[in-house]
């Protein structure tokens, strides 16, 4: 897999781009699965080879149904579960906050939690620009030709709004919802629509997804640490607490993804223990 940031005049839009190839992959098995934790953003991504995204309720459920080849992923505070496939050559992007409506003409509020076919929001195109993605040889070109599409989808002028912007530097640092609308001069209804329709989440849910990516992060870098320590440098009142956020969003304890060592941080193969097959 190859990844870059973005051009700057599309950086207020998409925060990084990234392109896998079929040989970055083993051949998994018939119905290999996988959790994908949540980021808390956006995901766009188009799938080059013949299969589609193929989904499950959950990594016990004994059939999936069909994604699709160009699929929005909502923000969302809780995993999901995929089929790994062969062959699953891909380019996608991870979107900024304020990015869905400029980019698919409707709020992120409408898209979180799911996934949304991208021909629902960009018609025939969605299947022409996959096409031509498909048909070019290597990772750079496709990520070239995907940015271009991105950029001239999106307005030449266009700002996330201030408040939102302000808000959502201040949970990058622990700060206080309650503060952060108070002081915001909007009334909380206000407030709660606007953070809503620009990031997909509300910011409680949001702030519980950096604080969840936080301590992921050093739960996958430090294996030594202990979990109470953990919960605690991460703000969690105790470890019982971290487990159960931990678990709610993940869908396994902190102990079973770290039993899981996972080749990246936010995709975990379901066991057949925990998937039931």
């Amino acid at each position: 897999m190859i990844q870059r940031l973005p051009s700057p005049p599309l950086r207020p839009f998409v925060s990084l781009l990234w392109a896998s190839g079929d040989s970055d992959q083993g051949a998994p098995s018939e119905d290999e699965r996988e959790r994908v934790l949540p980021t808390g953003a956006m995901h766009l991504v188009f799938r080059l080879s013949a299969d589609p995204l193929k989904l499950f309720e959950d990594a016990a459920a004994p059939s999936g149904y069909d994604g699709g080849h160009a699929v929005v992923g909502g923000a969302r505070a809780s995993c999901y579960v995929r089929r790994v496939s062969p062959n699953s050559g891909s380019v996608g992007a991870m979107l900024q906050p304020g990015a869905a409506l400029p980019l698919f003409g409707v709020s992120a509020a409408e898209l979180s939690g799911r996934h949304t076919r991208l021909e629902e929001l960009w018609g025939p195109a969605a299947e022409a620009i996959r096409e031509r993605l498909a048909n070019l040889r290597s990772a750079e070109a496709r990520l070239d030709t995907f940015e271009s599409v991105l950029l001239q989808r999106v307005p030449r002028v266009r700002g996330l709004h201030p408040t939102i912007a302000a808000a959502l530097e201040r949970l990058s640092v622990g700060a206080d919802v309650r503060g952060i609308v108070n002081d915001s001069g909007y009334s909380h209804r206000h407030f709660i629509a606007l953070f809503e329709g620009a990031v997909g989440l509300t910011p409680k849910r949001y702030a519980r997804v950096l604080r969840f990516r936080a301590a992921l992060a050093r739960l996958a870098a430090e294996p030594r640490v202990t979990l109470a320590e953990l919960a605690l440098a991460a703000g969690y009142g105790d470890q019982a607490h971290f487990n159960r956020d931990f678990r709610g969003m993940a869908g396994i304890s902190p102990t079973e993804y770290r039993g899981a060592a996972p080749r990246f941080p936010h995709h975990v193969a379901c066991t057949k223990s925990a998937s039931g097959r």
